[in-house]
């Protein structure tokens, strides 16, 4: 009879001790969360700030060319500021991550953390909630909101500074010169420029010459050399076609404006990026340009993950008992080494020819296996 009267009341009081832990750790993760948040904005809005300042002066250096003047300057540099603002998103996750926890490590509110029975994991969790996030949100923002406003940016940076009137979109542009009207689909590195129409008209508005040719690459001056060219010549009693394999033609377009129409890889988005590779594939042209802009769309938000990892042993051991201002520059260090780094391996990449998606990935795969590595190091 004894035992029974003893052993009922410990049935109830276990079960109320797990429902109460459930509503702890959700507060714990709201409170963590919240904080790395309001950190990543922080650093977020300082990071464009100076980046856009640097972006600012370097636009400078164009003032004047055509009608490029300073209201077009700061029109672009906020344009391009979301792109920006995506570039920044490794750094910021690593640094808005270590300000967050390193304020609450300074408090003690880490170590109280810890001595409730929460482990480095648990808080390292709550940290990397708000990082998820924080990448689902990029890649939206890669994929819909950025693109348009990149490209808007360098349409009017464009019609601003081109000489002749020309219409830019993702689909190529258009220019004109006099009664001459050039259209080009793609327009690849080196000013290599890909299915070329020419309009010529005469005085009366009609039309004399159409040409079409699958490639043009500038010989000299403005001589370019087309190949694969349907010509067609208009008379008044007859259309005379032919095709040839090359044709030298006098365009009103030098190297210098071909590299102004030129819609950089970091604008266009996924899709378009993925649809723009293949075409070019098709055209026999070399896509290793944009498909590395592609991987490197794709490894960002990867990136933003690794980065927050990296900074729960950054907190948690390595720099346990460091100042919040030490924390700050070594986490800037550790980010700026990765940006560095990033855009080193991608460059050399280009050079000897490598695989885009290793090139864009290797960076990102040494930082994730070095936090990894650090975390259970720690744990």
């Amino acid at each position: 009879m004894g035992t029974p009267l003893r052993g009922r009341p410990r049935q109830p009081a276990r079960r109320t001790r797990g429902r109460a832990r459930w509503p702890r750790l959700g507060t714990l993760d709201r409170y963590v969360g919240l904080s790395v948040a309001r950190s990543y904005l922080l650093v977020l809005t300082l990071l464009l700030t100076v980046f856009s300042l640097l972006a600012l002066i370097e636009e400078l250096e164009d003032l004047g060319k055509g009608r490029y003047h300073l209201a077009d300057i700061v029109t672009f540099v906020a344009l391009t500021a979301p792109r920006r603002a995506l570039d920044l998103a490794p750094v910021t996750a690593l640094l808005g991550s270590v300000v967050a926890l390193g304020g609450l490590a300074s408090a003690g509110e880490l170590v109280a953390m810890q001595a409730a029975g929460i482990s480095t994991l648990r808080v390292g969790w709550s940290a990397l909630k708000p990082g998820l996030l924080f990448m689902a949100a990029g890649l939206l923002a890669a994929e819909f909101a950025v693109p348009p406003l990149d490209q808007a940016a360098y349409v009017r940076r464009v019609q601003a500074m081109s000489a002749a009137p020309t219409m830019l979109s993702e689909q190529g542009f258009w220019s004109r010169d006099s009664r001459r009207f050039l259209r080009v689909r793609h327009v690849t590195a080196g000013g290599v420029l890909g299915r070329v129409e020419v309009y010529e008209f005469d005085d009366h508005g009609r039309l004399r010459l159409f040409l079409h040719a699958r490639r043009a690459a500038l010989a000299d001056g403005r001589r370019w050399l087309l190949t694969d060219v349907l010509e067609k010549q208009f008379g008044p009693e007859a259309t005379t076609t032919r095709r040839l394999p090359v044709l030298t033609w006098v365009s009103f377009l030098g190297r210098e404006q071909v590299d102004l129409l030129a819609l950089p890889a970091s604008s266009l988005s996924f899709s378009a990026l993925y649809r723009y590779v293949k075409v070019l594939r098709a055209g026999g042209q070399d896509p290793a340009r944009y498909e590395l802009a592609l991987w490197q769309k794709v490894s960002t938000p990867l990136a933003t993950g690794s980065m927050v990892l990296l900074a729960i042993p950054f907190v948690f051991g390595l720099l346990r008992v460091a100042s919040a201002g030490q924390r700050m520059m070594a986490g800037t260090l550790a980010g700026v080494a990765f940006h560095l780094s990033n855009q080193i391996v991608a460059r050399v990449g280009l050079l000897l020819n490598l695989n885009p998606g290793v090139t864009a990935l290797a960076p990102v795969a040494a930082v994730l296996l070095v936090a990894l590595w650090l975390v259970r190091r720690g744990s």
